[in-house]
């Protein structure tokens, strides 16, 4: 990451024991298994078996006259894109799918054009600034205030929040769209703190994102028009086809995602001499959980993500290994007390209404000016 005025520190003084034991513990378990933090060869194998199906699935969407069948082959090939991404595009995202760095974001860059995402963007938004900074107000990037959901404590409160617990699904169904439309072009045009990564820069960059947005609403919206119109597919099913698969697949991701920097979590400001007072290990801790799908044998659909507090700790490690990392962490965590989280997906989804709901809740809105005049605000729900 390039240093910049908006840079925060750690403290980690005392934190050395417990990241020793960590290191020295992952590395045992690495070792007895003669293994890499990469994925294995099944689990690329299964990653390209999967694209090929997509691909395969998007075939009928041109050759088709009936119109059901090419509204199913459209949703099955779009969300067969968004598993790809949750099981391939994060790691690739981090460089642990594969070995090789350009292998990495040209995967990237394949599986999120059906989504009309910059993956480059994506990648610099969550890997320099929700890994570095989660739950931290105005840097960590994911829960920017937006005017339409009330994320932290510390943003402003408005009278229609008092429903985000009701129509929050909505919203969240919209979230690819918004990245595409709102935090792409922001971030295209230097309006964000992106800017000071120089992510794509130049023509040559400006070529690849204009490129790969073009090439989206080609293979998306061109391509039907004009082809699948002319074989009897009427305009109105194209147009409605393509919002409703972007919005299923976003609902699809964000219930993964579901509450796990939410979930009886802390939040904090940044100190005005951007020195954080506690560990990076402890902030991680307090601003993320883990969560156990049942059954449990479902995480291999949720590419780790729901061993989210895991994959914080662990970030340069493929997700395959989580089952067993959180073991450690768990162990270790305790050992060394650190606030190890891990709950079912029940307790996930109710802990993110009560969370929307006490955001939405006014009373919250007029402690915001005390919270800030502090670094560290415990909340927890």
């Amino acid at each position: 990451m390039h240093h910049t005025e908006f840079e925060l520190t750690f403290s980690n003084a005392n934190e050395q024991q417990f990241h020793i034991a960590l290191k020295q513990a992952s590395q045992e378990y690495l070792q007895a298994k003669q293994d890499h933090v990469y994925a294995s060869l099944a689990d690329l194998t299964v990653i390209g078996v999967l694209f090929i199906v997509a691909l395969l699935s998007y075939l009928p969407t041109i050759m088709t006259t009936s119109t059901s069948i090419y509204i199913l082959s459209y949703f099955v090939f779009v969300l067969l894109i968004m598993l790809l991404n949750v099981i391939g595009q994060h790691d690739a995202c981090h460089n642990t799918l594969f070995k090789s760095g350009w292998k990495n974001r040209l995967f990237g860059r394949l599986v999120t054009l059906p989504l009309g995402l910059e993956p480059e963007f994506w990648r610099t938004r969550h890997v320099h600034y929700h890994h570095h900074y989660a739950n931290i107000e105005h840097y960590d990037l994911d829960t920017e205030e937006n005017g339409i959901f009330r994320q932290t404590p510390f943003q402003r409160w408005r009278p229609f929040m008092k429903y985000q617990h009701i129509y929050w699904p909505f919203i969240a169904s919209l979230s690819l769209t918004w990245i595409a439309l709102v935090f792409d072009w922001s971030d295209r045009t230097g309006k964000t703190r992106l800017k000071a990564q120089k992510v794509l820069e130049g023509k040559l960059g400006w070529g690849l994102f204009l490129g790969s947005k073009i090439c989206h609403l080609i293979l998306m919206l061109g391509i039907p028009l004009f082809v699948a119109h002319n074989h009897g597919i009427s305009l109105t099913t194209i147009f409605i086809t393509y919002l409703l698969s972007q919005m299923v697949a976003s609902i699809f991701v964000i219930y993964l995602l579901l509450g796990t920097h939410w979930a009886e979590t802390q939040f904090f400001t940044a100190p005005e001499d951007k020195q954080i007072k506690h560990g990076w290990y402890h902030h991680n801790f307090v601003t993320a959980c883990d969560w156990l799908p049942t059954p449990h044998y479902l995480w291999r659909l949720t590419g780790g993500l729901n061993y989210h507090l895991t994959h914080h700790i662990f970030p340069h490690w493929h997700h395959r290994h989580y089952p067993a990392l959180a073991q450690i962490l768990a162990r270790l965590a305790q050992q060394y007390d650190m606030p190890y989280r891990c709950i079912d997906y029940k307790q996930l989804v109710a802990a993110q209404i009560r969370f929307l709901k006490k955001m939405g809740n006014r009373h919250y809105s007029k402690n915001i000016s005390h919270f800030e005049n502090n670094n560290l605000l415990n909340y927890y729900l």
